[in-house]
């Protein structure tokens, strides 16, 4: 712990806009506290060396079905939401529930749960870790309708679009012109696609520019340079699609 407790991170802060979930990123270092987890990007981890371990889902860190079909995923706001703050979170836990057996409910006294607040910056676990874990969505920036469905997808388990593992077959990754340090947010990842396409509507879709060092484009579709993403403000078709068949809704 006290390694944890004096490791410098990279927390990022997701500056939204209503016409993209993350238009830009303003990066910056901090020291971690004891009770903040290791983050890259807007991924959360228990320590460094977790962000390179297998996906998740083959290790068992879905959400468990109950009997009903459905799939209960317990929630605590933190009080310093203000109430309009908690109507934009609500909204978004509760658009899962006409779209998929994913419910969100409020904690009573289930052992592994949702803590939402407002931390440095928005990001989340992928997949259940066990007991409390973090689900940060800044006041400062986070509180948007895709941001909250973007992150509650990684709590569900599941990684950016840019990262899948055919992702080489639809988007090409600019690395000149990435900013240095962040290249590992581009990182391939051996990824479950549910027998989905590639989604540039995706809400895990980063945009044109995404941790751009020079002002250029870091990502390019291929191969129509000129196909529009990124600019997701809820979950498409295809996000809709591959949720209900992780979970076998």
């Amino acid at each position: 712990m006290a390694l944890l407790k004096h490791t410098l991170s990279l927390l990022v802060l997701l500056v939204v806009s209503d016409c993209s979930w993350a238009e830009d990123k303003v990066r910056r270092f901090t020291m971690r506290t004891e009770d903040e987890p290791f983050v890259i990007d807007d991924i959360a981890y228990d320590n460094e060396n977790d962000r390179n371990a297998d996906q998740c889902t083959s290790r068992g860190c879905m959400w468990g079905k109950s009997s009903d079909g459905k799939v209960y995923v317990p929630y605590v706001i933190a009080s310093h939401f203000s109430s309009r703050e908690r109507s934009i979170i609500e909204r978004g836990l509760h658009s899962f529930t006409d779209v998929s057996c994913i419910r969100f409910v409020q904690r009573t006294n289930q052992r592994d749960y949702l803590s939402i607040q407002s931390d440095s910056g928005c990001y989340s676990y992928v997949g259940r870790r066990g007991y409390a874990q973090t689900l940060s969505l800044d006041r400062q920036g986070c509180l948007y309708h895709s941001t909250v469905q973007h992150e509650l997808l990684h709590a569900l388990g599941f990684n950016h679009e840019q990262c899948r593992s055919d992702r080489d077959q639809h988007i090409r990754i600019l690395w000149e012109n990435i900013q240095s340090g962040w290249e590992y947010a581009f990182d391939k990842i051996n990824t479950l696609n549910l027998n989905t396409p590639y989604d540039y509507n995706s809400v895990m879709q980063y945009h044109r520019y995404a941790f751009s060092g020079n002002n250029k484009p870091t990502m390019v579709p291929i191969p129509n340079a000129n196909v529009e993403f990124g600019t997701a403000t809820q979950m498409s078709k295809n996000d809709i699609t591959r949720l209900n068949r992780l979970y076998k809704c």
